[in-house]
């Protein structure tokens, strides 16, 4: 949870304490089989712009809890009311290279929910079936520099979409959760 399993030199170049955050991994039961929504981030943002993600975002000091957090985020960026959404659990917390302790919340999310995106903060949403998502066969496994360091990089292509960096981690993760035998 603190960077300790990160490559020799970057938790050395991260100023201050990793900041709590949390994502959902929205899960729809949809007669075609499970999907995952995922998000596009709008173009203007200063982080991240442009990249595909989770809904979700840093821990506010009114949230009791990250899955209060993840379900806030989530209605904020899409439009979809905690309401809709029943959490089904937690995956292990991931630090990021950018200063943050991401906690991705497992919910399965009403299949009506109407969304309503904030082109604040996104500029679109989309559906990858979960099915492709935990195939491994999927999985691009490649090399990226930051800082001056070379870092392990998973990423998946789904249609013209590329999926990489800590969201395709957190997918990573899912997928080794639900394949545990």
């Amino acid at each position: 949870m603190d960077g300790r399993n990160w490559p020799q030199g970057i938790r050395e170049r991260i100023v201050g304490p990793l900041l709590p955050s949390a994502v959902l991994i929205p899960i729809i039961e949809r007669k075609e089989g499970l999907t995952v929504l995922l998000t596009v981030r709008a173009a203007h943002l200063k982080h991240h712009p442009g990249q595909i993600s989770f809904p979700g975002g840093r821990m506010e000091r009114t949230d009791r809890d990250l899955a209060e957090t993840a379900l806030r985020e989530t209605h904020e960026e899409v439009g979809v009311a905690p309401g809709q959404v029943a959490v089904a659990g937690y995956l292990a917390p991931l630090p990021t290279v950018t200063g943050y302790v991401v906690t991705p919340i497992v919910g399965l999310l009403d299949p009506d929910a109407k969304l309503s995106l904030d082109h604040r903060e996104v500029s679109a949403a989309f559906e990858v079936p979960l099915e492709f998502l935990l195939d491994q066969r999927n999985q691009e496994h490649s090399l990226r520099q930051y800082l001056g360091i070379r870092i392990p990089v998973i990423a998946y292509r789904f249609e013209t979409r590329h999926i990489w960096g800590a969201t395709a981690a957190m997918i990573d993760s899912l997928q080794k959760q639900l394949l545990i035998k």
